[in-house]
Protein backbone atom coordinates (compact mmCIF):
# COMPACT_ATOMS: atom_id res chain seq x y z
CA UNK A 1 0.00 0.00 0.00
CA UNK A 2 0.78 3.48 -0.53
CA UNK A 3 0.47 5.96 1.79
CA UNK A 4 -0.36 9.79 0.89
CA UNK A 5 1.50 12.31 3.84
CA UNK A 6 -0.44 15.95 3.19
CA UNK A 7 1.29 18.63 4.92
CA UNK A 8 2.72 21.93 4.22
CA UNK A 9 5.48 21.75 1.10
CA UNK A 10 7.59 24.19 2.60
CA UNK A 11 8.46 23.42 6.43
CA UNK A 12 9.09 20.45 8.44
CA UNK A 13 6.81 21.31 11.38
CA UNK A 14 4.53 18.21 12.62
CA UNK A 15 4.87 16.66 9.27
CA UNK A 16 8.29 15.68 9.87
CA UNK A 17 7.66 13.57 12.64
CA UNK A 18 5.69 11.46 10.63
CA UNK A 19 8.02 11.41 7.35
CA UNK A 20 10.90 10.51 10.00
CA UNK A 21 8.64 7.20 10.92
CA UNK A 22 7.87 6.16 6.92
CA UNK A 23 11.45 6.91 6.02
CA UNK A 24 12.86 4.90 8.94
CA UNK A 25 10.20 1.95 7.61
CA UNK A 26 10.97 2.02 4.00
CA UNK A 27 7.57 2.69 3.45
CA UNK A 28 5.95 3.48 -0.06
CA UNK A 29 4.62 6.95 0.56
CA UNK A 30 4.35 10.31 -1.14
CA UNK A 31 4.17 13.94 0.10
CA UNK A 32 0.99 15.16 -1.85
CA UNK A 33 1.43 18.67 -1.41
CA UNK A 34 5.14 18.27 -2.59
CA UNK A 35 4.54 16.72 -5.51
CA UNK A 36 0.53 17.83 -6.76
CA UNK A 37 0.48 21.10 -4.99
CA UNK A 38 -2.03 22.63 -2.38
CA UNK A 39 -5.47 21.17 -3.94
CA UNK A 40 -5.36 18.08 -2.68
CA UNK A 41 -4.86 18.29 0.79
CA UNK A 42 -7.60 21.57 0.99
CA UNK A 43 -10.27 18.80 -0.66
CA UNK A 44 -9.68 16.19 1.91
CA UNK A 45 -9.75 19.12 4.89
CA UNK A 46 -13.17 20.27 3.31
CA UNK A 47 -14.57 16.44 2.69
CA UNK A 48 -18.12 16.08 3.97
CA UNK A 49 -17.41 12.39 6.32
CA UNK A 50 -14.37 12.72 8.67
CA UNK A 51 -12.57 15.72 7.47
CA UNK A 52 -9.49 15.94 9.11
CA UNK A 53 -9.20 19.34 11.10
CA UNK A 54 -5.69 20.68 9.79
CA UNK A 55 -2.64 18.76 8.43
CA UNK A 56 -0.57 16.28 8.93
CA UNK A 57 -3.01 13.66 7.44
CA UNK A 58 -2.15 10.32 6.23
CA UNK A 59 -4.23 8.63 4.13
CA UNK A 60 -3.62 4.79 3.83
CA UNK A 61 -6.22 3.37 1.45
CA UNK A 62 -9.71 4.22 2.27
CA UNK A 63 -8.57 5.41 5.74
CA UNK A 64 -7.41 8.56 6.82
CA UNK A 65 -5.78 9.52 10.32
CA UNK A 66 -5.41 13.20 11.70
CA UNK A 67 -2.72 13.85 13.77
CA UNK A 68 0.80 13.46 14.69
CA UNK A 69 0.62 11.21 17.43
CA UNK A 70 -2.55 9.28 16.35
CA UNK A 71 -0.60 8.85 12.89
CA UNK A 72 2.19 7.13 14.62
CA UNK A 73 -0.11 5.25 16.84
CA UNK A 74 -1.34 3.79 13.34
CA UNK A 75 2.20 3.71 11.71
CA UNK A 76 3.88 2.37 14.42
CA UNK A 77 3.18 -1.12 14.93
CA UNK A 78 2.55 -1.91 11.18
CA UNK A 79 5.99 -1.01 10.79
CA UNK A 80 8.02 -2.62 13.50
CA UNK A 81 8.42 1.29 15.47
CA UNK A 82 6.02 -0.02 18.60
CA UNK A 83 5.26 -2.84 20.87
CA UNK A 84 3.17 -5.42 19.80
CA UNK A 85 1.09 -5.47 23.62
CA UNK A 86 -1.31 -3.00 24.37
CA UNK A 87 -0.13 -1.66 27.48
CA UNK A 88 3.24 -1.01 25.34
CA UNK A 89 1.41 1.14 22.68
CA UNK A 90 -0.22 3.00 25.06
CA UNK A 91 2.92 4.18 26.82
CA UNK A 92 4.43 4.89 23.18
CA UNK A 93 1.45 6.80 22.22
CA UNK A 94 1.42 8.60 26.21
CA UNK A 95 5.13 9.16 25.59
CA UNK A 96 4.68 10.75 22.21
CA UNK A 97 1.75 13.10 23.33
CA UNK A 98 4.10 14.64 25.37
CA UNK A 99 6.21 15.57 22.85
CA UNK A 100 3.86 16.81 21.15
CA UNK A 101 3.35 18.76 24.34
CA UNK A 102 6.63 19.99 23.65
CA UNK A 103 6.39 20.92 19.88
CA UNK A 104 3.99 23.05 20.93
CA UNK A 105 5.96 25.12 23.33
CA UNK A 106 8.17 24.96 21.23
CA UNK A 107 6.61 27.08 18.46
CA UNK A 108 5.51 29.44 21.58
CA UNK A 109 8.74 30.63 22.38
CA UNK A 110 8.92 32.85 19.05
CA UNK A 111 4.68 33.17 19.12
CA UNK A 112 3.61 33.23 22.71
CA UNK A 113 1.11 35.33 21.65
CA UNK A 114 -0.64 33.31 18.67
CA UNK A 115 0.09 32.79 15.43
CA UNK A 116 -1.66 35.19 13.59
CA UNK A 117 0.63 37.57 14.44
CA UNK A 118 4.23 37.81 13.13
CA UNK A 119 7.18 37.29 15.25
CA UNK A 120 7.77 40.88 14.54
CA UNK A 121 4.72 42.02 16.49
CA UNK A 122 5.52 39.83 19.87
CA UNK A 123 9.19 39.98 19.82
CA UNK A 124 9.37 41.03 23.43
CA UNK A 125 6.69 38.58 24.60
CA UNK A 126 8.90 35.92 22.43
CA UNK A 127 11.60 36.85 24.36
CA UNK A 128 10.51 36.63 28.13
CA UNK A 129 8.69 33.00 27.01
CA UNK A 130 12.04 31.75 25.33
CA UNK A 131 13.63 33.00 29.20
CA UNK A 132 11.00 30.89 30.79
CA UNK A 133 11.25 28.17 28.34
CA UNK A 134 14.95 27.32 28.95
CA UNK A 135 15.03 28.02 32.62
CA UNK A 136 12.20 25.59 33.54
CA UNK A 137 10.42 23.96 30.27
CA UNK A 138 13.87 22.80 28.62
CA UNK A 139 14.58 20.94 32.01
CA UNK A 140 11.75 19.41 33.03
CA UNK A 141 11.29 18.07 29.80
CA UNK A 142 14.46 16.42 28.46
CA UNK A 143 15.34 15.61 31.90
CA UNK A 144 12.14 13.38 31.97
CA UNK A 145 13.22 11.90 28.98
CA UNK A 146 17.14 11.43 29.94
CA UNK A 147 15.72 9.49 32.99
CA UNK A 148 13.60 7.04 30.60
CA UNK A 149 16.51 6.30 28.52
CA UNK A 150 19.04 5.72 31.92
CA UNK A 151 15.99 3.32 33.44
CA UNK A 152 15.50 1.65 29.97
CA UNK A 153 19.04 0.26 30.13
CA UNK A 154 19.22 -0.14 26.52
CA UNK A 155 20.04 2.05 23.21
CA UNK A 156 16.76 3.43 23.27
CA UNK A 157 13.59 4.59 25.19
CA UNK A 158 11.96 0.95 25.27
CA UNK A 159 15.37 -0.71 25.51
CA UNK A 160 16.49 -2.53 22.44
CA UNK A 161 14.54 -1.69 19.51
CA UNK A 162 14.05 1.81 18.01
CA UNK A 163 10.55 3.20 18.27
CA UNK A 164 8.47 6.15 16.72
CA UNK A 165 9.28 8.29 20.13
CA UNK A 166 12.81 7.67 19.01
CA UNK A 167 12.65 9.08 15.84
CA UNK A 168 10.84 12.12 17.49
CA UNK A 169 13.27 12.75 19.99
CA UNK A 170 15.89 12.85 17.44
CA UNK A 171 13.85 15.58 15.73
CA UNK A 172 13.76 17.74 18.97
CA UNK A 173 17.59 17.49 19.63
CA UNK A 174 17.74 18.81 15.80
CA UNK A 175 14.98 21.27 15.82
CA UNK A 176 16.72 22.77 19.23
CA UNK A 177 19.99 22.79 18.16
CA UNK A 178 19.36 24.32 14.83
CA UNK A 179 16.70 27.48 16.89
CA UNK A 180 18.55 27.83 19.59
CA UNK A 181 22.80 26.64 19.20
CA UNK A 182 24.03 28.30 22.04
CA UNK A 183 21.22 27.37 24.68
CA UNK A 184 21.78 24.00 23.55
CA UNK A 185 24.91 23.96 23.41
CA UNK A 186 25.00 24.72 27.30
CA UNK A 187 22.11 22.13 28.07
CA UNK A 188 23.39 19.40 26.29
CA UNK A 189 26.19 18.51 29.18
CA UNK A 190 22.87 17.33 31.32
CA UNK A 191 21.66 15.24 28.80
CA UNK A 192 23.94 12.82 27.20
CA UNK A 193 21.80 10.14 26.58
CA UNK A 194 19.56 12.21 24.52
CA UNK A 195 22.81 13.27 22.52
CA UNK A 196 23.47 9.47 21.73
CA UNK A 197 20.13 8.64 20.99
CA UNK A 198 20.28 11.56 18.31
CA UNK A 199 23.52 10.28 16.67
CA UNK A 200 22.45 6.53 16.39
CA UNK A 201 18.94 7.86 15.12
CA UNK A 202 21.31 9.69 12.39
CA UNK A 203 23.21 7.49 11.87
CA UNK A 204 20.55 4.36 10.58
CA UNK A 205 20.98 3.62 6.91
CA UNK A 206 17.09 4.82 6.40
CA UNK A 207 17.23 7.59 8.42
CA UNK A 208 21.04 8.65 7.15
CA UNK A 209 19.80 8.10 3.68
CA UNK A 210 16.82 10.33 4.23
CA UNK A 211 19.18 13.38 5.68
CA UNK A 212 21.03 13.54 2.76
CA UNK A 213 17.79 13.62 0.59
CA UNK A 214 16.24 16.37 -1.17
CA UNK A 215 13.30 15.01 0.70
CA UNK A 216 14.90 16.54 3.81
CA UNK A 217 13.06 20.49 4.21
CA UNK A 218 15.75 22.16 5.53
CA UNK A 219 15.21 24.17 8.71
CA UNK A 220 13.90 27.56 8.13
CA UNK A 221 12.10 30.24 9.87
CA UNK A 222 8.42 29.24 8.75
CA UNK A 223 8.64 25.99 10.87
CA UNK A 224 8.24 25.09 14.44
CA UNK A 225 12.11 25.40 15.04
CA UNK A 226 13.25 28.82 14.30
CA UNK A 227 16.12 30.83 14.61
CA UNK A 228 16.11 34.00 16.37
CA UNK A 229 19.42 35.56 16.92
CA UNK A 230 18.12 37.75 19.88
CA UNK A 231 16.61 34.47 21.77
CA UNK A 232 19.49 32.82 21.80
CA UNK A 233 21.17 34.44 24.48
Amino acid sequence: MRYELYYWPQIQGRGEFVRLALEEAGADYVDVARRRGMGAMTKMMEAHHTPPFAPPFLKAGKLVVGQTANILLYLGPRHGLAPKAEAGRLWLHQLQLTIADLVLEIHDTHHPLGPSLYYEDQRGPAKKRTAEFWKERVPKYLDYFERLLESGGGSWVMGRRVTCVDLSLFQIVAGLRYAFPKRMKAHERRIPGLVGLHDRVAARPNIRAYLESERRIPFNEEGIFRRYRELDV
